[in-house]
């Protein structure tokens, strides 16, 4: 298992929390949950590319160490 850092605005954690308290999950597994979730719906809707877009990756921007492009 992989452990890593995630900055999210304030008000999507607190969706966040109230979304996991209603499905009775912790707030870990409701991430990992809606996660799963979204990238099964990513999966399903492009069909051309495995797990992914159909569309080519965009270049990337930056050196690759920078914090932002």
């Amino acid at each position: 298992m992989i452990k890593f850092t995630l900055r999210i605005p304030d008000d999507v954690h607190s969706r966040l929390i109230a979304q996991a308290e209603t499905d009775r999950r912790s707030l870990n597994s409701e991430m990992l949950y809606l996660l799963e979730v979204g990238l099964g719906a990513v999966s399903s809707e492009t069909p051309n590319r495995p797990g992914g877009d159909s569309a080519p990756p965009a270049p990337l921007r930056g050196n690759g160490h920078s914090p932002r492009p």
